[in-house]
């Protein structure tokens, strides 16, 4: 199977912060979609994320289908690269599926907004229709 290589990145939103546009710019296109990658093999790149309250993951780009379940129960604020800002409450268990088809991504970051350690497991599937991104 013939995999997309993704290397063209949109512009930061404008309704971004002076910090957070210039931390898109210098992030967009990090494979690295959580703290902590804890296990890879030719098939999948699991990763385990642990936010603190007021913690933030910052701007990385999903290329591959993956999942992601919530350990734990919070609530979270992400900026995505089509300029919307999005919150959301979580609750231990809570799963969802995404896919991508050829040249198709997502860019985003994770800040936690709740009073409690906020933390997922991501599993991305490497037998996707992109081609997996560089871990910077």
């Amino acid at each position: 199977m013939t995999k997309t290589v993704i290397d063209s990145w949109p512009d930061a939103p404008s309704n971004l912060s002076a910090d957070h546009r210039a931390e898109f710019e210098l992030h967009k296109g990090n494979g690295a979609v959580g703290s902590r990658l804890v296990s890879e093999t030719d098939r999948v790149r699991v990763w385990s994320l642990t936010l603190k309250p007021n913690e933030r993951i910052g701007f990385h780009t999903h290329v591959l289908d993956y999942f992601w379940t919530a350990v734990t129960g919070g609530k979270a604020r992400s900026q995505y690269a089509d300029g919307r800002t999005v919150e959301v409450a979580y609750s231990p268990g809570d799963t969802q599926h995404h896919t991508f088809g050829s040249g198709e991504f997502m860019t985003h970051d994770l800040e936690n907004i709740g009073d409690t350690d906020l933390t997922f497991t991501t599993v991305e599937f490497k037998e996707s229709a992109n081609a997996a991104l560089q871990l910077t």
